[in-house]
């Protein structure tokens, strides 16, 4: 079985999301990573937030450019530039853009704290 990439989501569009959603980083994971032909991937976040009076717990993000694959997310030294939907009426709704990377969960140190 495939482990779950952890995955860290800076949104930068729409330009007020922070305000709406409380916070502009979003964590969450995936498994769509394991297979490199899938063009989207689906992110269950750690905890989701209300948007127009709708609670989001998941979201599907896709390569904002076209010719690019979610793979270069590894390669990416600051954030891969990504769109982001919701689920809205049965489907998708691009509703987003970001910047997602890879999160390492740093280990505490003796005293609990994180490094």
């Amino acid at each position: 079985m495939t482990g779950h990439l952890k995955l860290r989501i800076h949104v930068s569009e729409p330009w007020d999301f922070e305000r709406s959603a409380g916070s502009a980083e979003l964590t969450g994971w995936t498994v769509d990573h394991a297979d490199p032909d899938n063009e989207d991937w689906e992110v269950h976040l750690d905890h989701g937030f209300e948007y127009n009076e709708r609670h989001i717990g998941t979201l599907l993000v896709s390569p904002r450019y076209v010719g690019e694959h979610m793979t270069r997310m590894f390669d990416a030294v600051a954030g891969f530039p990504v769109r982001v939907a919701h689920r809205q009426d049965g489907g998708w709704h691009y509703a987003f853009g970001a910047m997602i990377s890879e999160r390492h969960d740093k280990a505490p140190d003796e005293n609990g704290t994180s490094k």
